[in-house]
């Protein structure tokens, strides 16, 4: 098994039958994915690249059995009322991929998670990758690019970007570097699981002997991860790049939830932090895969 998502773990996609919703399912099974339901309220009875589809979680949940993870794919407007009916349902994790989902809606699904010992990835994540085994969301693309690209191995990601999720990766693959998972935690400001949970996860899971770091400044991510490191929770080495070093107090990178507020969250701080932990901080993002090659166990 890979932390979060794999060939076993049970999945059902809450929009299914929108335009985005079929293409990724098609391709989350391509790629090895267990779909096993889906759900649009009204549209009970289709079926979608071989997933049933029903009107409620529930109805789901009751017709095919428990499911391990929901992915979410509706209108920002809509996922807070989605991933609240998975979580009051019992889904154990969400991954919430649209961007644009309002703080306060955000703040509620953060609230119903915890009151319902559940818990969600993003929202505004590209989702999560287990080369040669199964991915959820919208990461890798076609299911021939991505296991050409993304080896299997031992190194984990996690990352504050998208787009440098897929890349991380990439050059690491290109460098004969083999991937254990690849986790896009979400750019929102307010997230479900953050960079620190997901090297916990990591730092458990066996086949995972290096954590690589794709971090960004704003927020408390990358301190809170070396904090974790301090602490002797998190012993694997860890390897990261920090995206924003020009930036300046008031900016925003990229994302929402990377934004300088006074002296927080500064690029200076953030290596400052990881480095007295014991990680390993590059300057440029091309000399990463050397890094994590020398870094290996």
């Amino acid at each position: 098994m890979a932390i979060i998502i794999d060939e076993t773990r049970r999945v059902l996609v809450q929009g299914i039958t929108g335009r985005e919703g079929r293409a990724r399912t098609r391709l989350m099974r391509e790629f090895g994915t267990n779909v096993v339901a889906g759900v649009t309220p009204g549209k009970g009875g289709q079926d979608v690249e071989g997933a049933p589809v029903f009107g409620s979680v529930r109805e789901a949940i009751n017709e095919t059995g428990a499911v391990d993870i929901s992915v979410v794919f509706v209108p920002a407007r809509l996922v807070k009322r989605a991933a609240v009916e998975a979580i009051e349902t019992g889904v154990p994790l969400l991954l919430l991929v649209p961007d644009r989902v309002p703080l306060w809606d955000a703040m509620e699904i953060a609230r119903a998670a915890r009151e319902h010992d559940s818990a969600f990835i993003g929202p505004n994540t590209l989702g999560v990758l287990s080369p040669e085994k199964a991915c959820i969301g919208m990461i890798g693309g076609a299911a021939s690019s991505a296991r050409e690209w993304f080896p299997k191995g031992s190194v984990g990601i996690i990352s504050r970007s998208g787009g440098m999720t897929s890349s991380t990766a990439y050059y690491l693959g290109r460098e004969g570097i083999g991937l254990s998972t690849l986790v896009h935690v979400g750019g929102d400001s307010v997230l479900g699981l953050r960079m620190p949970d997901v090297a916990r996860m990591f730092e458990r899971y066996e086949q995972t002997s290096l954590i690589t770091i794709f971090g960004e400044i704003g927020g408390s991510q990358e301190e809170d991860l070396a904090a974790l490191m301090q602490a002797g929770e998190i012993t694997k080495p860890v390897v990261a790049y920090i995206g924003g070093k020009a930036a300046k107090e008031g900016t925003r990178f990229s994302h929402a939830g990377a934004i300088i507020e006074g002296d927080k969250g500064t690029h200076a701080g953030k290596t400052k932090a990881l480095v007295e932990a014991g990680a390993t901080v590059v300057d440029s993002f091309g000399d990463l895969p050397q890094a994590v090659k020398e870094r290996l166990p």
